[in-house]
């Protein structure tokens, strides 16, 4: 019987990470809970035990369940009615399955109903869902908002509202709105305090939000009358339960049909203000899309997955001139490169969620205790690395995930073009990836300061340190090569002290950043389980390689005088 975690030895691989046992510790605070909670591990390998029992728990789940109600769902697509919204018949099977499996709240303190797990193993479940059925793991993996209310609310939210995830209720951030997308700073929902009913006030509309009809909401609002920037911009909790936003339409998508993608009308809609006034954009949007961010970048590696499994399942049954289509070098060559992105992505996506578990763990023992320097110093650390690498993760993987199903398509030929395959699907529910949560675009904005303040470059370095398997050594020397090529690039955009043109080159950069950063992460895999990875680290480094030189040869070519050839 199929299981989407036991049949992927890579996840637990990386589940079992040295970093993991720092992870774990401070996660815990020392192991302290289990004097009082009967399910609380007692020591590091209990701890991961129960990780790896919880997600082969999940990945059961999403074998029975979800993967068999994910076409049903695909067809039905969720129904809006009197202003709410109607899951598809298979979304609300899918739910209960997931709620009753105690899948809520994950990451959540024991305290309050939650399973206190750390981001990577939530992060690990996020991917086997999306792998299913990736509108759904939209509508599940969105409990992860709780974070930010856990993060920036009071005690008396806390007790109120974190309890309800973790008993599964749903979750969605009303950020975006008719005229205010990308930029952000552009909201003007209102929001106005009624002394009369003693709360805030909201009224509006919000366009393109993920299960918009969801119980609890965070929601973006300007709170400062006058204001037209970020600055005027506060971040409001809203409960359904107390009426006062209904549900004008669902979009009609292209994929991800089970997640209902909704415009919302606020008429006076009762919220409470999370956090403090103004810094709704400044400091919670932000923690809120990094969260969001690392989530897209999972759903990304759990379709590529998918891609990967339907592309190779396909080939091996499929004949054509007496033989399997896997043997035609055309088809096995198109799936070893789907497997080494997937590799790759994967690998960069569990080092970010391993540095966000570590600054997060130390964000919560600062909420009990000073910080001693050496704990302040380690947090500043990780949290740059996890600001650092969560965009080249969302970025790269959802660019993979749209690649992977355009291949998985085509290694199905004709058969990939109608709809009884799920290699369609796949695809559809591919292309918003590189869209929501912040376009590939706006991940390459949010990477390049660490390209020209040499960030990534030092981290290559120091990667360049760390020792490989004899066998991988080749590798690494032209590994090296790619990196110092990645230098000279660098070094060449600051001598044009061009603003255009830096911006002009930025997404090449910041790729040959990413191609040599899980390169190295996969030749480290490599030399810890050749068995898994060799293969995708060889064929990964021959496809980057010449996709660095390629990023180099522009680079090093282009001048201020030649971008006017590309503009309008």
């Amino acid at each position: 019987m199929a299981n989407f975690y036991t049949d992927n030895p890579e996840l637990k691989f990386h589940l079992n990470n040295p970093m993991m046992k720092s992870i774990c510790e401070l996660k815990e605070h020392g192991y302290r809970d289990k004097d009082t909670y009967d399910y609380a591990p007692v020591d590091y390998e209990d701890a991961m035990d129960s990780y790896d029992k919880v997600l082969e728990i999940a990945g059961q789940i999403t074998a029975d369940v979800i993967n068999e109600n994910a076409e049903g769902i695909d067809k039905e697509g969720a129904h809006c009615a009197n202003g709410r919204v109607d899951y598809a018949s298979g979304t609300k099977k899918d739910m209960e399955a997931m709620v009753k499996a105690g899948l809520s709240g994950m990451t959540m303190p024991r305290v309050y109903g939650g399973l206190n797990f750390p981001i990577t193993p939530y992060t690990m479940c996020a991917e086997i869902v999306a792998a299913a059925d990736a509108g759904f793991g939209n509508i599940w993996s969105l409990q992860d908002c709780i974070e930010t209310l856990y993060e920036f609310g009071n005690d008396d939210q806390r007790k109120r509202y974190i309890p309800r995830i973790s008993e599964g209720e749903t979750m969605s951030m009303d950020l975006t709105e008719p005229d205010a997308g990308s930029d952000l700073q552009s909201v003007m929902l209102k929001a106005t305090y009624s002394e009369a009913d003693g709360c805030w006030l909201l009224n509006g509309v919000k366009r393109f939000i993920t299960n918009g009809d969801a119980d609890l909401h965070l929601v973006l609002a300007r709170s400062e009358e006058g204001t037209r920037d970020g600055r005027g911009l506060s971040m409001f909790i809203y409960d359904k339960r107390q009426g006062g936003v209904d549900v004008r339409r669902i979009e009609n998508k292209l994929g991800i049909h089970g997640s209902p993608t909704c415009e919302l009308v606020y008429k006076n809609a009762h919220a409470e203000l999370c956090g403090d006034r103004k810094l709704g954009l400044i400091k919670y949007v932000m923690a809120l899309m990094n969260g969001a961010r690392l989530g897209i970048a999972a759903q990304s590696v759990g379709l590529s997955q998918a891609a990967y499994n339907e592309g190779l399942a396909y080939a091996e049954e499929r004949k054509q001139f007496g033989k399997t289509i896997i043997d035609f070098p055309a088809v096995y060559g198109m799936l070893a490169t789907i497997k080494a992105k997937l590799d790759a992505g994967r690998a960069l996506l569990y080092q970010t969620s391993r540095y966000v578990d570590i600054y997060k763990a130390y964000e919560d023992i600062a909420r009990e205790r000073k910080l001693t320097p050496d704990e302040r110093k380690e947090q500043k650390m990780y949290s740059k690395l996890a600001d650092s690498f969560t965009p080249l993760s969302k970025g790269m993987n959802s660019e993979y995930a749209n690649q992977n199903a355009y291949d998985c398509i085509q290694i199905h030929g004709g058969s990939g073009f109608m709809m009884e395959y799920p290699c369609q699907r796949i695809y559809r529910d591919a292309r918003i990836t590189s869209i929501y949560e912040g376009t590939t675009q706006l991940q390459t904005v949010a990477a390049i300061r660490y390209v020209t303040n040499g960030s990534y470059l030092a981290t290559l370095r120091e990667y360049e340190t760390i020792a490989c398997a004899p066998e991988l050594q080749p590798m690494m020397i032209r590994l090296k090569t790619m990196t110092d090529k990645f230098e000279a690039c660098i070094n060449k955009v600051k001598e044009e002290e061009d603003q255009e043109l830096h911006d002009f080159v930025a997404h090449r950069l910041v790729e040959m950043a990413a191609d040599c950063i899980m390169s190295y992460l996969l030749i480290q895999d490599a030399t810890k389980a050749p068995e898994l990875f060799n293969k995708s680290a060889n064929v990964y480094l021959d496809m980057v390689e010449a996709e660095v030189e390629k990023h180099a040869d522009f680079i090093q070519r282009i001048n201020k005088d030649k971008l006017a050839y590309y503009r309008k």
